[in-house]
């Protein structure tokens, strides 16, 4: 099973960004963001396909957020701009680990491997 690690999480003012990174143990596919904020259940951020020619995000975060990977390192990168105390949540790296599961899905069923998360808090 492949392993995903999340990092680059903090504390930032509302206003700021903040870079994500996931790095994962082996071949990924597509490659997704979520979060869950306090009290609330998981939601989907932004995903991105295995040839990084399809992109997809939730309307909260369209055109402030922007997912990235490379699959040479094996990762993929979120850059949060203009953050929102709204984006206070825990951020979970997920991938698909099956070659035809090459497309985006905004379902989180659809991927087999999770990371532990990174927080991120913003405060106003």
């Amino acid at each position: 099973q492949v392993q995903l690690a999340e990092s680059g999480g903090g504390a930032v003012q509302a206003g700021s960004s903040v870079r994500l990174s996931c790095a994962a143990s082996g071949r990924t596919y597509a490659m997704a963001w979520f979060r869950q904020a306090p009290g609330k259940d998981r939601e989907f951020v932004g995903t991105i396909s295995f040839f990084a020619d399809d992109t997809f995000y939730a309307d909260s975060v369209k055109g402030r957020f922007t997912i990235s990977r490379d699959n040479t390192k094996n990762t993929v990168d979120l850059q949060m701009n203009s953050l929102k105390p709204a984006d206070t949540a825990v951020y979970y790296c997920a991938a698909t680990l099956d070659e035809i599961k090459r497309g985006i899905s905004t379902s989180g069923t659809y991927y087999d491997s999770w990371g532990p998360g990174t927080q991120v808090i913003v405060s106003s």
